[in-house]
């Protein structure tokens, strides 16, 4: 039970599927807002045929999606741009369909291993690691409760 981060940048769709299965991830969970790629076997329908023949889940959440006009910061870690993009995002991750995709999220990562997937290798360069941030927040307030 978990949650990791994935990015498929410089990856064939076998080698993907492959750190998936090497993971041991039961339910990708892609979080990309528009489900697309130029790239053959990314895009929505393709992905979730192949990872379905693997035993893998496929579920979209786009309202964990970061908007294109809020991508280009995170091409940086920590100037003032970098900063900004990251905190435009985490007022995203505020909005109701947001709260109620990472509750969703957080169900999923109790259940079994989790891996949150968008395009970018680096996960520092890429919305996906407040996503997991937020969800193991979410995961440590429950033990804390417990």
């Amino acid at each position: 039970m978990g949650i990791t981060g994935i990015g498929y940048e410089g990856l064939t769709l076998d080698a993907f599927v492959s750190k998936l299965r090497v993971r041991g991830v039961q339910t990708l969970v892609d979080v990309r807002l528009n489900a697309i790629s130029r790239k053959k076997g990314f895009s929505k329908r393709a992905l979730s045929d192949v990872l379905a023949e693997s035993g893998i889940e496929y579920v979209h959440m786009p309202a964990l999606g970061n908007h294109r006009d809020n991508r280009a910061g995170y091409g940086e870690l920590n100037s003032a741009f970098a900063q900004e993009a990251r905190a435009r995002f985490i007022d995203t991750l505020a909005s109701e369909a947001a709260v109620s995709a990472l509750k969703e999220l957080t169900d999923l990562a109790r259940g079994g291993d989790v891996a949150v997937f968008c395009f970018e290798q680096d996960e520092t360069h890429c919305h996906r690691e407040q996503v997991i941030s937020e969800v193991n927040g979410l995961l440590r307030r429950d033990l804390v409760e417990a």
